[in-house]
């Protein structure tokens, strides 16, 4: 298995820092599906992420931004993947989530980053 199979990011409170910072992480939570298992697949072989599987979950973290290739989830799901059905498979994350393209979902642990993408009218 790779590395990110088996790293998780969940601490025991004993081992909580608690700090007046910013963090710029960003992360999606999935139940346990044929779907999460495939986005998990193609996600753990990426630089800096982190994939933690519970056993009613998988999780998904990582530092800045984690992009979702639309293309590279189908080919492992074997079915075509929308961001729509990404967004339904998700139960819940955490940092902005931005549909880029019809191709790419950006989650982006910085505000900043992400306000380029905001439009307001």
């Amino acid at each position: 298995m790779a590395q990110a199979h088996t790293a998780t990011i969940f601490k025991s409170m004993k081992d909580v820092q608690f700090e007046e910072t910013i963090s710029h992480q960003c992360g999606v939570t999935m139940n346990d599906s044929v779907e999460a298992r495939a986005i998990a697949d193609v996600m753990a072989e990426k630089s800096g992420i982190t994939v933690t599987y519970q056993p009613a979950l998988i999780r998904i973290d990582g530092e800045g931004k984690i992009t979702f290739r639309m293309d590279e989830i189908s080919e492992a799901l074997g079915r075509t993947m929308t961001p729509y059905l990404f967004e339904i498979s998700t139960s819940t994350h955490y940092g902005r989530m931005v549909m880029v393209d019809d191709n790419t979902v950006v989650l982006f642990g910085d505000m900043d980053e992400a306000m380029q993408y905001i439009e307001y009218r």
